[in-house]
């Protein structure tokens, strides 16, 4: 089960500025490196799913009652609402900087006029009047009455930013009615600094009815017009006279959707050949109803997010999950709501994904134009139910209750699911881990752990030493997880194995900056930086010493969330860590071989969380793997030590007879803290270079915070 004494052997050097490391391909672990270790995870979450995956591009289209959260947990878990009008006030201020969006556009006037959050009034108050409605299928929508022939445009507006690199096209879809026949204008148009007037650039005629209608359409930027991804865009629905209309919703997407999903988050998402992605929690699953997000789309209930701010519109459901996957070429895995939910109601989901066509369920799938079971295997029950911020939080007993009764229910809707047990947080071998498996031992396999340290750091924080304990962090989890493999064997489960199905950098700012501080928001490191990268690398490789004991690793997330990829007006670029897993792919079902490793170490003094002090942490990691098909050595190399500078390699590889030349790719740059930006997308990207091999020998050059791949083909 453990490989790590027989894939690195470590000696201290005492030279900083130099280390050997000595590959022998003989001798192989009997573990392939599982793909599953490099999955990915999404939740509802901020604009990680909806204007993050989804290329929808609205915000609040369905013109809900928005969810402020106040910050604070709900006694039984859950965001406990946001009542302070003034905190309201700066939330509206803060988005509308963040975003660089108007002044004009006034989110907060706009919401103390009973217009939906985050759209904006058209037309003086005496010629417009806004009030709440009801939808089709129930909900909040948004009422408009034009009280007389206005002075000039009256209807509402949203400021938002188009993808207009990728495509001039944009798909509407409104659904709506009015009290009689009544003619709208939809319009996209540039708008000036102030937000006061846009510059028109494409519209199109409405025709709304008495009865409720669903109105689809296209709009175009033409090619002629001179505007980028920056220029801020009006989307705006007006009449020209009096008129009384209730508007249920309104969606606008980018023509080259792909099934309503952003084509370049997937586009890089398969660059990374993601294996496998978990959904749709998180936090947010303990108070999830998956029967909310089946169906017709535009019939979905839009909820509060019960975790976090916002709302949830429900687009995003069971089957656009599964053809997400299907696109982007991964394997799902489904974490049930383990909190508020019934082991009835995740039965209910089970047979929905794998029933036939002649259970409930399965017939509910083809209904919906799903015929084919989706096969979906793998299956979590709960999520981080130990913690108080978990709406039904419970206690060590109360969750291998639960998750006795669940895995009842739900392995008789499929008996060839594999579940996994949800762990506790901060420590793999606490109380709560050790309580489920001694009570579940007999009906469980696997449990989860959820890398998450929430450090709180501010102005006095030696950021030496933060640095250094997340990048050690490695160490001290490939002990608990071995320790914790044991124990599971000792209490009778005969293959344990373990899931992180979270992970990410979690340090917290608190208190004020300080021009003199030893560290300052800007030079903190956290999941977009090159720390994250180098952070995920390690990790990584300490599963793959444990042989088949980490049975996945779900790295968060996947846009604007954790790690991984971030959109931003409308475009999107990889952080760090994202090219660290598109650079550690080819690892994906190759076969470790062991190394001999001596580099100078390092020391921490100081306890962060749950990381320890850490002593002889080796300031290089090294994993050497032959690829699947064995033509090609593939060597990972992370320079982790803050305090060496550049370090000299030296590599000396047998039992692989080695072409003379090697492909170098090193990611890195001069400080812990460097990240893309949308003004510098590629800043830290893995750069190429070509490297001699000379009998068996590298030699290279490591720089401070980097993570290499060196990939060395078998001679012809």
């Amino acid at each position: 089960m453990n490989d790590a004494g027989r894939l690195l052997t470590f000696s201290k050097s005492d030279d900083p500025s130099r280390a050997t490391l000595k590959v022998d391909a003989s001798r192989k672990s009997p573990h392939r490196v599982n793909p599953r270790l490099y999955g990915k995870f999404c939740e509802h979450l901020g604009a990680n799913i909806i204007n993050g995956m989804e290329a929808q591009i609205l915000r609040n289209p369905t013109f809900a009652r928005w969810h402020f959260a106040r910050g604070e947990n709900n006694i039984y878990g859950g965001s406990e609402p946001e009542p302070t009008i003034e905190k309201i006030k700066e939330r509206a201020e803060h988005f509308t900087q963040k975003h660089g969006l108007p002044a004009a556009a006034k989110l907060y006037d706009a919401y103390k006029d009973s217009l939906a959050y985050h759209w904006s009034r058209l037309g003086a108050k005496e010629e417009v009047r806004y009030s709440n409605d009801v939808g089709p299928h129930g909900g909040r929508a948004q009422r408009i009455e034009i009280l007389k022939t206005p002075s000039s445009e009256a209807g509402l507006a949203q400021f938002i930013f188009l993808p207009l690199h990728r495509t001039r096209r944009y798909e509407f879809r409104i659904v709506a009615r009015a009290t009689k026949n009544v003619e709208l204008n939809l319009s996209l148009g540039a708008s000036e600094n102030d937000g006061a007037a846009a510059r028109g650039l494409c519209s199109a005629k409405l025709q709304v009815a008495a009865e409720w209608q669903t109105l689809r359409g296209a709009l175009e930027v033409p090619a002629t017009e001179k505007v980028s991804n920056d220029t801020c865009i009006r989307v705006a629905l007006t009449a020209s006279g009096p008129a009384n209309i209730v508007i249920g919703r309104v969606l606008l997407y980018p023509g080259d959707h792909v099934n309503y999903a952003d084509p370049e988050i997937i586009q890089m998402l398969r660059d990374s050949k993601l294996p496998l992605l978990r959904w749709p929690g998180g936090n947010f699953v303990s108070g999830y109803r998956w029967r909310d997000g089946v169906g017709p789309v535009d019939q979905r209930p839009t909820r509060p997010n019960p975790a976090w701010e916002g709302l949830e519109y429900n687009f995003f459901g069971t089957d656009e999950f599964i053809a997400y996957c299907k696109t982007v070429g991964c394997e799902p895995l489904i974490c049930v709501n383990g909190g508020d939910g019934t082991p009835e109601e995740a039965a209910a989901w089970i047979e929905y994904c794998n029933g036939s066509l002649d259970t409930p369920m399965g017939k509910l799938r083809a209904q919906n134009g799903h015929p084919e079971p989706y096969n979906v295997r793998l299956w979590e029950v709960g999520n981080e139910l130990s913690g108080s911020w978990q709406v039904s939080w419970t206690t060590p007993d109360g969750y291998a209750d639960r998750y006795l009764r669940f895995r009842e229910a739900m392995l008789k809707a499929d008996p060839s699911i594999r579940l996994i047990a949800c762990g506790g947080i901060g420590d793999c071998n606490g109380d709560w881990n050790h309580h489920v498996v001694a009570t579940c031992a007999s009906k469980m396999q696997t449990i989860t752990d959820h890398i998450l340290n929430g450090i709180r750091v501010g102005a006095e924080t030696d950021p030496i030493e933060l640095y250094h304990a997340f990048m050690g962090h490695s160490v001290v989890l490939a002990n608990g997880y071995a320790k914790l493999g044991e124990y599971m064997k000792a209490k009778g489960i005969p293959q344990p194995r373990i899931a992180v199905t979270e992970c990410q950098l979690f340090p917290r700012w608190q208190g004020e900056a300080k021009p003199d501080g030893k560290l300052t928001p800007q030079t903190m490191i956290h999941p977009a930086t090159i720390a994250e990268a180098i952070y995920f690398t390690t990790i990584i490789h300490e599963c793959i010493r444990l042989g088949d004991l980490i049975e996945m690793f779900t790295h968060s997330a996947t846009v604007n969330h954790g790690g991984g990829l971030r959109k931003y007006r409308e475009r999107s670029f990889g952080n760090p860590v994202h090219y660290a897993h598109v650079m550690s792919a080819p690892l994906m079902n190759g076969t470790p071989v062991a190394v001999e490793l001596s580099s100078a170490v390092y020391s921490t003094k100081k306890a962060f969380s749950n990381i320890p002090p850490l002593e002889n942490v080796p300031a290089v990691d090294a994993m050497a793997v032959l690829s699947e098909s064995g033509k090609e050595l593939i060597v990972m190399l992370v320079h982790r030590a803050a305090t060496t500078g550049a370090i000299q390699l030296s590599l000396d590889v047998k039992g692989f007879s080695a072409a003379n030349e090697a492909e170098l790719l090193t990611l890195a740059d001069e400080v812990p803290y460097g990240a893309n930006t949308y003004e510098q997308p590629e800043k830290i990207v893995p750069r190429q270079s070509g490297v001699r091999v000379v009998d068996g020998r590298v030699a290279l050059t490591l720089p401070a915070y980097s993570v290499s791949r060196l990939t060395i083909a078998a001679a012809p």
